[in-house]
């Protein structure tokens, strides 16, 4: 810590925690603690049970979560190969083509995600390109949703990277190809993961634009708990909130395993 006096070490931890609690705590402790309710008409919580849990792993609630870990693992996996292969485009681009493909690619991020959704079902709405109604437009607005943070972890890699291993590998008579797999890629590695990580927790949680998409046999998870909330059934929503919560910090728990041994490597 930046703060050596003990007084202003307590100081700094009060602060935290009056800052943590009330909003990121809280609300995490208010949903988990209303998933095994069934009424709250007081302060606290009243009827604990744990057939909202029941409900929200089996049924439509089980195939939601299979549609969301499906959506966005291609949604990731989609995200991360243009971004990575756009960011390393623009690394050997000049100053002001750099500029424009970094404002290309934040675009979807500038403007709310609903934008986005209305411009991809108008755009992939009419032949040749007749998307809607599929699950694969779900999947191609999550990737653009997504392409952005993907493009911005490895570029941020890229400006990092000491260029002495890449050209020690082109002296002794490597090709492009070569060192591009061989070197740059692995040096690249914990950010990928780590971008792998985020454009799967942005993915999973996306509700917005995938509101104005999703047919009815592709539902994903965030869409059904605000089905849910919004028929009045709280307390199963919370429990599929949480099942939601509970399985993207798994996923992003096995990527930073993932990232760690990338890192040591």
């Amino acid at each position: 810590m930046l703060v050596h006096s003990r007084t202003g070490k307590w100081a700094t931890w009060v602060v935290f925690f009056l800052l943590f609690l009330p909003l990121f705590a809280l609300p995490l402790l208010v949903i988990l603690t209303a998933s095994f309710s069934t009424h709250w008409s007081g302060a606290f919580p009243s009827g604990p049970t744990v057939e909202n849990y029941g409900a929200a792993v089996r049924g439509e609630s089980l195939q939601a979560l299979t549609t969301s870990l499906v959506t966005a693992l291609a949604a990731s996996v989609l995200a991360l190969t243009f971004g990575s292969w756009a960011a390393l485009a623009a690394a050997a681009l000049k100053k002001g083509g750099k500029r424009a493909l970094d404002a290309l690619f934040m675009l979807p991020v500038a403007v709310p995600s609903v934008v986005v959704g209305l411009a991809v079902l108008v755009a992939f709405s009419q032949p040749p390109f007749l998307l809607n109604g599929t699950r694969w437009i779900v999947i191609l607005a999550h990737t653009i949703l997504v392409t952005a943070f993907a493009y911005q972890s490895v570029s941020a890699a890229i400006v990092r990277l000491d260029p002495m291993y890449e050209q020690a590998a082109a002296s002794l008579g490597a090709r492009p190809s070569y060192v591009l797999w061989r070197v740059k890629l692995p040096l690249l590695l914990p950010s990928l993961n780590a971008a792998a990580g985020l454009c799967f927790a942005l993915s999973m949680g996306e509700l917005s634009a995938t509101m104005m998409l999703y047919p009815p046999d592709w539902m994903p998870l965030p869409v059904q708990i605000f089905t849910a909330t919004d028929r009045g059934s709280l307390f199963a929503g919370s429990a599929v909130a949480v099942v939601l919560m509970g399985t993207t910090l798994l996923v992003l728990l096995a990527v930073s395993r993932i990232r760690t041994k990338a890192s040591f490597r």
